[in-house]
C-alpha cells in the first residue's frame, strides 16, 4: 500500500512493529481465553521512540511518526500532549508487560542502515516554509496504509474461519480507461447538437478543456458559468489526464446533498454503474438489501468500498472528503492512501467554509505537491485562492482550463441582477402572484415558513416549500416534483432557503434573493433562465432586504463585503472582476485568523534541530468540523425504509454506524431546545436507549411532520450550513 506513495519502507516498518505488544504473556493468556484487556499497541511505539533516541534528528523524526501510527492503530491517531491518558507522551510512560525476547528473532531489530534510510525521497517535495504540516500529512498517509492493511488482515482471518470471502477486488482505473473513454465519447457524441449557439459554446469549452489534459499534474481552475457544461467537461479532462499521467482513481467532491444524486446519476450513465462509488451518509443502504439494485454481489462490494475508496471512480461530499483528510479515527483515515495519486474534482469550490479555508487549501496543496494528485477547482464563482490573490494561497497562475473565462461570463450570462430595497412578505406575495413560475430564496427557515403560510393564505397556487425542515429523501422528491412542474409548464412558485442555490438543475424565469454575499447571489442567478429560453434583460434576479427577518451575522458581514465593491461593479455584478474583488474584500476582512479560526495549522510542529515532533491529531480532528450548526437530529420514520431501520435499533447485532447511515436521509436537524421540548412532551423518544443511549431520537407524533413544510417547531433558527451532508 505504501509503494505508490513512495512510503513503502516506513509503512513496512509500521506494519512490522504495530502488534509488538502481543509478545507479552498477558496477551498470550488472552489468546487462550482469559477475559482480560491488554494494551498491545503501545509497545511498538515505545520501541520506535527508544530506537529514535541517539539517531540523526531526521531519522528520529521518522521513527516518531511511526510511533504515532502504531500507538493509534486501534484508538486513532493521538495527540503528542494533552490532559488525557490517551496522549502519546503519557502512553510512553505506562508500565507495560515485559516482552518475550523471541520477538527480536522473529521481527529483527532495526539496524542503523535501516534507520538511516527511512527518510523517503518525497521529503524533497515538502514546502520549505512549512515542513511541519507536511510531516503531519506523511504520518496520516502511513497511518492509513497501516490501519487499512490491519482491517483487511483481520477481515480475511475471520472470513477464513467462517468459510466466506468478501469481494474487494476492483479493476485498476488505468485498465478501465479505454472502456470509460469510449463510453464518455459516445455519450458526448450523442449530446453534441451544434444547431444551437449555447451547444456550440459548450462544445468549444469541452474541446478546450480536454486539449489541456496533457499539462503537468497539479492544481487547476475551471471557471465556467452555469449552463456551460463544466461537470461533463471536468470529467472528460479527468479521464484524459488520468490516461496520460497514470492516476489511480477519479474523485468527484460535491458540497450539497441536493446535487450529489444528480451528479452521481450522470457519472453512472456515462461510465457505468459498476465503476462508480457514491459515498455519503444519505445513501440508503437498505435499498441494496431489498433488491432495488439488481446485482447483490456488486452492492456488497460497493458497501465495502465506502471503507477504503478502492473504487476507480468515487463521488462524495466535501464533508466526507475533507474531514477524512483531517480525521484521527482509523475507520475514517483508512481511505487516505487511496486518495493519493487521484484526479480530484472539487465542484463549487467557493463553498469550502472560510473558517477552515487555510487548513483546507494547505491540505490540497500537499496532495498535489507531494502525493501525485491533480486537483480541479470548478465553479462559476472562483473563490480567488491563487497565491496572487490570497497570502499563502495555491499556485494557480496559468492553470485555468476554460477558454477566456471573462468572455464566457459575458456570453453565458442568463439573467440580470437588480439590487432593490426592503421587501415585506406582502410585497413578495404580490410579486409571486404575477408569475406562474418563480423562485424566492431567503436566509432562514423561519422566514421561508412564514412566507409560505402567508402566500398560502393569500390563495396562491402551485406553492412549494423547500428547506431543511424536510428530511433529505423528502427534499429530493420535492425537487423532482419541481422539475416536473417546470417541464410541463404547471404553476410552480418555490419558497426555499439556500439549499436550492448552487448546482441544482432547475430553471425559473424570475428569482428573488434575500440579501447575501455576492457568490450566493450569482449562484442564485444560475437558477434563473438556466436554459437561455429568454433574454437576460427579461430574466430578473431581484435582491432585496427583509427588515422583519434580519440576516444572521455571517450573512450580514458578507453583504457588507459586497457593499464595498458595488460602486465599482454595480453594472456587472456577474463579471469575474466583480467576483474577484468581492472575495478580496472577504479575505481582507477575515484576515489570517478568520481563515483558520480554530488555529488548526498550529496543531502541528516539528523541530528539525532536536528531531522531535508535537502533533495534535485528535485535537485537530475535533476542530475540523465542516458542519457547526448547533442543531441536533430528529429521525422521521414515515418512510418504510426508515421505519424498518428504526426497528433494527433494538437488535444488538446491528452496528450503530450502519443504521445511522441508513437513517441519515430521514433526519431533520432542529434546535436543541426544540428537541428537548419534543422529548419532554412525549412527541419524540430515544430509540433503544439501553442499547444505543441518546444517539437516535425518533419522532413519535407523526402529525408534527407535514407533507408541505416538513417538521414544525417554534423558534427555528438560521442554519448556517443547512445544505451540507456528511
Amino acid at each position: 500500500m505504501g509503494k505508490p506513495l513512495r512510503l513503502e519502507q516506513i509503512a513496512y516498518l509500521a506494519g512490522l512493529y504495530h502488534d509488538l505488544g502481543k509478545y507479552s504473556l498477558p496477551f498470550q493468556r488472552r489468546l487462550t481465553g482469559a477475559e482480560i484487556r491488554v494494551d498491545h499497541s503501545t509497545a511498538g511505539a515505545v520501541e520506535m521512540m527508544t530506537r529514535g533516541a541517539g539517531l540523526s534528528p531526521l531519522a528520529g523524526i521518522m521513527l516518531e511518526l511511526v510511533a504515532y501510527c502504531i500507538a493509534g492503530h486501534h484508538a486513532g491517531l493521538p495527540d503528542r500532549k494533552n490532559e488525557t491518558a490517551a496522549c502519546l507522551d503519557r502512553r510512553l510512560e505506562l508500565d507495560l508487560p515485559a516482552l518475550d525476547q523471541v520477538w527480536k528473532e522473529e521481527l529483527g531489530e532495526l539496524s542503523e542502515a535501516e534507520t538511516a534510510g527511512l527518510a523517503p525521497d518525497l521529503l524533497r517535495t515538502f514546502r520549505r516554509d512549512d515542513p511541519d504540516f507536511s510531516f503531519s500529512v506523511l504520518t496520516r498517509m502511513v497511518f492509513s496504509c497501516l490501519v487499512d492493511a490491519d482491517f483487511k488482515d483481520t477481515e480475511a482471518y475471520y472470513d477464513g474461519v467462517e468459510g466466506r470471502e468478501k469481494d474487494r477486488a476492483w479493476p485498476a482505473l488505468q485498465d478501465l480507461l479505454p472502456e470509460l473513454l469510449a463510453g464518455y465519447d459516445a455519450f458526448m457524441a450523442e449530446k453534441r447538437d451544434l444547431t444551437k449557439p449555447v451547444n456550440r459554446l459548450r462544445a468549444d469549452i469541452l474541446d478546450h478543456v480536454r486539449a489541456k489534459a496533457s499539462q503537468a499534474q497539479g492544481l487547476f481552475t475551471l471557471t465556467v458559468p452555469t449552463g456551460g457544461g463544466k461537470t461533463l467537461a471536468s470529467l472528460g479532462f479527468a479521464l484524459d489526464h488520468a490516461r496520460l499521467h497514470g492516476h489511480r482513481r477519479i474523485i468527484y467532491v460535491i458540497p450539497f446533498t441536493s446535487i450529489i444524486d444528480q451528479t452521481a446519476a450522470i457519472f453512472r450513465d456515462v461510465l457505468g454503474e459498476a465503476h462508480v462509488l457514491e459515498h455519503h451518509s444519505a445513501i440508503d443502504e437498505e435499498k441494496w438489501q431489498k433488491g432495488q439494485r439488481q446485482d447483490r454481489q456488486q452492492a456488497d462490494k460497493l458497501k465495502l468500498a465506502m471503507e477504503d475508496w478502492a473504487a476507480p471512480v468515487v463521488v462524495t461530499t466535501n464533508v466526507q472528503f475533507f474531514e477524512s483528510l483531517f480525521a484521527a479515527k482509523s475507520s475514517r483515515a483508512r481511505k487516505l492512501h487511496n486518495i493519493a495519486g487521484s484526479v480530484i474534482i472539487l465542484d463549487e469550490a467557493q463553498t469550502i467554509p472560510r473558517p477552515l479555508l487555510r487548513p483546507a487549501i494547505r491540505m490540497l496543496d500537499e496532495l498535489a505537491r507531494v502525493y501525485g494528485c491533480t486537483i480541479l477547482l470548478c465553479t462559476a464563482t472562483q473563490p480567488a485562492l491563487g497565491e496572487d490573490r490570497l497570502e499563502g494561497g495555491l499556485p494557480l497562475a496559468g492553470r485555468e482550463l476554460a477558454p477566456d473565462p471573462h468572455g464566457l461570463a459575458r456570453h453565458l450570462r442568463r439573467a440580470t441582477i437588480r439590487m432593490t430595497g426592503d421587501r415585506s412578505n406582502t410585497d413578495l406575495i404580490e410579486a409571486l402572484a404575477g408569475e406562474d413560475e418563480a423562485l424566492v430564496i431567503v436566509n432562514s427557515r423561519k422566514h421561508a415558513l412564514d412566507l409560505f403560510q402567508e402566500a398560502e393564505q393569500a390563495g396562491l397556487g402551485g406553492l412549494i416549500h423547500l428547506t431543511t425542515r424536510q428530511y433529505a429523501a423528502h427534499r429530493r422528491a420535492i425537487l423532482d416534483e419541481v422539475r416536473g412542474r417546470l417541464t410541463h409548464k404547471e404553476p410552480c412558485r418555490v419558497i426555499a432557503t439556500s439549499l436550492i442555490e448552487a448546482g441544482v438543475d432547475v430553471d425559473f424565469p424570475k428569482v428573488w434573493r434575500a440579501e447575501a454575499g455576492l457568490d450566493q447571489i450569482v449562484q442564485a442567478a444560475g437558477r434563473c433562465n438556466r436554459e437561455g429560453r429568454k433574454s437576460p434583460e427579461d430574466s430578473i434576479v431581484t435582491v432585496f432586504s427583509a427588515p422583519d427577518y434580519p440576516p444572521p451575522r455571517e450573512i450580514k458581514s458578507l453583504t457588507g463585503d459586497m457593499d464595498r465593491i458595488l460602486k465599482e461593479h454595480s453594472e456587472d455584478l456577474q463579471s469575474l472582476a466583480a467576483i474577484e474583488a468581492y472575495f478580496g474584500e472577504v479575505y481582507w476582512r477575515l484576515g489570517d485568523t478568520g481563515l483558520d479560526v480554530r488555529q488548526i495549522l498550529k496543531d502541528f510542529s516539528v523541530s528539525l534541530r532536536r528531531g522531535t515532533t508535537d502533533f495534535a491529531f485528535r485535537t485537530a480532528a475535533e476542530k475540523f468540523r465542516m458542519i457547526e450548526s448547533g442543531m441536533v437530529p430528529v429521525i422521521v420514520g414515515l418512510n418504510d425504509d426508515a421505519a424498518d431501520a428504526i426497528r433494527l435499533l433494538g437488535v444488538p447485532e446491528k452496528p450503530s454506524g450502519a443504521l445511522a447511515r441508513t437513517l441519515q436521509p430521514y433526519v431533520v436537524q432542529v434546535p436543541p431546545r426544540a428537541r428537548a421540548r419534543l422529548l419532554e412532551n412525549g412527541k419524540a423518544e430515544f430509540a433503544a436507549p439501553k442499547l444505543r443511549g441518546d444517539q437516535f431520537c425518533v419522532l413519535k407524533d407523526d402529525g408534527l411532520y407535514h407533507a408541505d413544510v416538513g417538521l414544525r417547531w417554534e423558534d427555528a433558527d438560521y442554519l448556517a450550513a443547512e445544505q451540507w451532508m456528511i
